[in-house]
Parts: structure tokens; C-alpha cells; sequence
């Protein structure tokens, strides 16, 4: 088996790795934003950017602010609802009887 002398994960012709050959990085900050459940979750920023008043949290997906002792509220969330029971919100019983007999019939018919 034939090795290389090169370095793994290198290309010709790839020069020496650094700021020099990336341009000079931005002044950055890092700030942490607080879910309402504690959860921290710090973010690093330009120091001239914006920072938002909210961020999703890493760990549990709720908004989190940067104060850890007044987070923003959690998320209201519906609960998960099946098709069946959206249908059930639009429709009676009596709608239900009547829709399933027409379907029998026209199913009676084909036969």
C-alpha cells in the first residue's frame, strides 16, 4: 500500500493557514441568552451587530433573552390534534350519520 508524504486533509498548493491568509477577523462579543427554563445559551456576535432582544434556546427551543433573571415566557403551543378530531370540531354527530349514509349508498349503488 502506497502512503503519502503530504498532509492529511491539506491540498497542493494550500499555504499556511492564519489570519494572513483569511483577512483579519471583527472584534466579537459573546453574550448569553436565558431560557425560562435556565437553560444558557451563549452566542457570539460582532461587537458593532445588533444583538436581538430573543434567541431560540440550544437546548429546548423556547425563546430566550440576555437577562438569566427575566427570561421571555415559554412558547404557547397547541396541543397536537388528529384529523378525525379537526373533523369532529366542524362537524355534529348528525352531519357525521348523514355523510356516512350517503357514502354507503353511493357504494351500494356500484355494486
Amino acid at each position: 500500500m502506497a502512503r503519502s508524504s503530504g498532509i492529511r486533509g491539506s491540498r497542493i498548493g494550500a499555504g499556511p493557514m492564519g489570519e494572513s491568509e483569511r483577512g483579519n477577523s471583527v472584534d466579537r462579543v459573546v453574550v448569553t441568552f436565558w431560557c425560562a427554563a435556565g437553560h444558557a445559551t451563549p452566542t457570539v456576535f460582532a461587537a458593532e451587530a445588533v444583538v436581538p432582544e430573543s434567541w431560540d434556546c440550544q437546548t429546548c427551543g423556547e425563546p430566550a433573552g440576555p437577562d438569566p433573571d427575566n427570561p421571555p415566557p415559554a412558547a404557547l403551543t397547541a396541543p397536537f390534534k388528529t384529523h378525525l378530531a379537526y373533523v369532529r370540531e366542524r362537524r355534529s354527530d348528525a352531519d357525521g350519520e348523514k355523510l356516512l349514509a350517503e357514502a354507503l349508498a353511493k357504494l351500494r349503488q356500484r355494486s
